[in-house]
């Protein structure tokens, strides 16, 4: 399946660079089984307009660099691109900073989301690791998920968490309930490190709640 032209074409310097840091995280991921299947999807902004996004229908474990499209951010996802393709246009129109977001579809982040979706967040208190997630700085706070439903019109999902994280510019990640996290950052480093630390609070979460049962 050949690449799609985006209206701005980065360099190509650019691009198999921002290819590369998506098939390594890829392989990072997969192993620790947090896209299993064919499932998740990633991007590394390339420009102003234009992000590098992971296609639709391929094992993020075994990406090559021709998995990998150019797309420009302003425009609709073309064909044979991630049907979430959105969601990731959407943090990189509306957060000029995010560099990167990964998606991932791990069984605690579908899990724990189903579980605490109709409470529309989940608070993370007290933990040490809490020092990973974007500039917070001690454990002794209260970092808050969203939790949106889930929803196979995706455009309208991409358009409800946009408007909730716009009242929400410190917010690093979103679950979608049943479904599975995702994450950003100022760097594919970042964001990486923000999936991490989020897969194990989470199961800190999970494993805390059959303990009080």
């Amino acid at each position: 399946m050949s690449a799609p032209v985006v209206a701005s074409t980065p360099t190509s310097t650019a691009l198999a660079d921002a290819a590369r840091e998506i098939v390594e995280v890829g392989r990072f991921l997969s192993v620790r089984n947090f896209v299993p299947a064919t499932s998740g999807n990633f991007s590394r902004r390339l420009d102003a307009r234009t992000a590098a996004v992971t296609r639709s229908g391929v094992d993020k474990g075994e990406l090559t660099e021709a998995d990998i499209w150019a797309l420009d951010i302003h425009a609709p996802p073309p064909p044979g691109s991630s049907a979430e393709t959105h969601l990731h246009l959407h943090l990189y129109r509306d957060r000029p900073h995010v560099q990167a977001v990964l998606h991932t579809h791990s069984m605690v982040s579908a899990l724990l989301s189903n579980l605490r979706k109709a409470e529309g967040e989940l608070p993370l208190s007290d933990y040490e690791l809490l020092k990973a997630l974007g500039d917070t700085r001690t454990h002794e706070t209260t970092v808050s998920i969203p939790i949106f439903p889930n929803d196979q019109d995706v455009p309208r999902l991409a358009a409800r968490a946009s408007e909730t994280l716009a009242r929400r510019p410190e917010c690093v990640a979103y679950l979608i309930a049943g479904h599975g996290l995702y994450t950003w950052g100022r760097s594919m480093a970042e964001a990486r490190r923000h999936t991490v630390a989020l897969e194990h609070l989470l199961q800190y979460e999970l494993e805390t709640m059959k303990v009080r049962r």
